[in-house]
């Protein structure tokens, strides 16, 4: 079992730029995909929108983006970023949870998703907002 833990930057309609400009930097693959993909844009103007994105490269590199949705709050800077941990197996990710959880707030519960056999949103008692998931190769 392993994990990785992989800087999450939120944007508002940005995301997108933001990550072709990663890769122009760090090279890498990109990986984008959109509200509309999952059938999740509360908004049309948001269908295109960023709800998961990701720069990989082979020297390590990693970085993650998504486009804040409008119904949600967004100040740059003060949400600016999640701390995404990613594992290969739900024990594990299911054991960190529990932990990270305790004096928390559970902002989306630790359950499958469209994207990953499991994965949750919480933020700590410190403020610090997480993503942990089960990883998951994009079949589009």
């Amino acid at each position: 079992m392993s994990i990785q833990t992989v800087t999450h930057l939120n944007f508002r309609g940005q995301a997108r730029a933001a990550l072709a400009f990663y890769q122009r930097v760090f090279g890498g693959d990109v990986t984008v995909v959109t509200y509309g993909d999952f059938g999740r844009a509360e908004r049309p103007e948001e269908a295109d929108q960023v709800i998961w994105g990701q720069v990989a490269a082979d020297n390590g590199f990693r970085v993650m983006a998504y486009d804040v949705p409008a119904a949600m709050p967004y100040h740059a800077g003060e949400n600016a970023f999640f701390v995404s941990v990613r594992g290969d197996a739900e024990e594990e990710i299911r054991a960190l949870w529990d932990k990270l959880s305790e004096g928390g707030t559970v902002v989306h519960a630790l359950a499958p998703s469209q994207w990953s056999p499991l994965y949750g949103m919480l933020k700590d008692q410190f403020g610090v907002m997480w993503v942990l998931d089960v990883a998951a190769p994009y079949r589009g």
